[in-house]
């Protein structure tokens, strides 16, 4: 195995995204990751499950566990907190993304494994995390979302809209990744590891800090207008004669182009459109003049015309039309995975972040259930004889 983080081992005691994709991205840097889960499985490898029984491992599951090994553990057991206590000794990163009490009732707290291994790097992920009236409490992504303003913000009419995608445990993961290399980098002066936290709120109230400065400073209360941009025009989604696309023109060159591009070059003088604030508080009126004009054309007209005037826009693709895109295709944005169990390969997006000499690299598909545990536990040091009494008692 290869890699910038080559020769250090992780532990991903994770689930669902926030910490196993910071273990994806750790293990397709050349970490060796480990994951660990309930000896049946834990919840996260059935949910969406794509094969054709759909009883196997899920979608989410698929994506976040690819350059991996997969172990079964119960750390509940005296048996199984010994191994535990050997794999930290022989580690460098524990990722559990759990609830805090949890973590002290698994012995994954950061006083218990420090004592083990004063190296150790412990990150963690919560909802709310650990200081505040809200730090018992669980939640997902879209928690994090709601609280945030965002899907206040977000959606037409009366209903707020959360986003489909879960940015909010991407982003907590992607924070998680900054840092652990941060702390890896201490280390090599210190010599000592530390606590890393992230959590969901906090990752949602990042993305959505400029608007909350908005609201801190000018007190807008700013409510949701589906599609349009707050501060530039035009902005906003609009139907071609063959489908829809997304123009977003931010600043005064921008809208020269777009005004130009348009033949209404009397629009660069239109008080109701004299900079980026007034274009967002007449988003409406610009709205209907890029509609009118994309109505009459074909979706490809457009975006042509669009990136000849260099005006940022996209078509507003199903996940079918994203699957097929031939820029997609050409630029080798996707790697086809092979899985025991489904019937073809799947995709999954390929190195997300590009070193130009170090490259990442997907070094291994997604481990099946325990698919590797008798190799970690011999590496341990646990005979055949030991690994089956410990399979008999149901530790792994």
């Amino acid at each position: 195995m290869s890699g910038v983080l080559k020769g250090i081992r992780v532990l991903d005691f994770g689930r669902y995204i926030a910490g196993p994709f910071c273990g994806a991205l750790l293990g397709d840097m050349g970490a060796e990751v480990i994951r660990l889960e309930k000896l049946d499985g834990s919840e996260d490898r059935w949910v969406a499950p794509v094969d054709e029984a759909r009883k196997g491992e899920g979608i989410t599951f698929l994506q976040m566990n690819r350059s991996k090994l997969g172990m079964t553990l119960n750390p509940t057991k005296p048996e199984g907190r010994e191994i535990v206590a050997k794999l930290v000794k022989a580690s460098d990163v524990v990722i559990a993304n759990l609830p805090f009490q949890t973590l002290k009732e698994m012995g994954l707290d950061y006083d218990t494994l420090s004592a083990i291994n004063p190296r150790i790097i412990l990150v963690t992920n919560s909802t709310f995390g650990m200081v505040g009236p809200y730090a018992d409490r669980v939640g997902f992504d879209t928690i994090g979302q709601v609280m945030s303003g965002a899907a206040h913000l977000t959606g037409f009419g009366d209903k707020p809209v959360r986003m489909a995608s879960p940015y909010v445990d991407f982003m907590s993961a992607t924070l998680s990744v900054v840092g652990v290399l941060a702390a890896l980098r201490e280390r090599d002066t210190s010599g000592k590891g530390q606590m890393i936290e992230t959590a969901l709120l906090k990752s949602a109230l990042n993305v959505a800090n400029p608007l909350l400065i908005e609201q801190a400073m000018l007190n807008l209360n700013r409510e949701r207008v589906g599609n349009r941009a707050f501060t530039a025009g035009p902005g906003d989604s609009y139907r071609c004669k063959d489908g829809w696309i997304y123009v977003l023109a931010i600043g005064q060159p921008l809208f020269v182009r777009w005004c130009k591009m348009m033949k209404r070059e009397e629009l660069i003088d239109d008080p109701r459109f004299k900079d980026d604030l007034a274009r967002g508080d007449n988003g409406e009126a610009i709205s209907a003049i890029m509609q009118e004009w994309c109505g009459s054309r074909t979706r490809d007209d457009v975006l042509k015309q669009l990136a000849a005037a260099r005006v940022p826009a996209g078509p507003i693709y199903t996940p079918q039309e994203a699957l097929d895109d031939p820029h997609v295709k050409e630029a080798g944005f996707f790697k086809q995975i092979e899985y025991p169990g489904l019937g073809k390969p799947y995709p999954i997006l390929d190195q997300p972040v590009r070193l130009s000499r170090t490259p990442l690299e997907i070094t291994r598909r997604p481990p099946t259930l325990g698919e590797h545990t008798d190799e970690i536990l011999a590496g341990l040091g646990y005979s055949k004889d030991q690994i089956a009494d410990l399979r008999k008692q149901r530790v792994v």
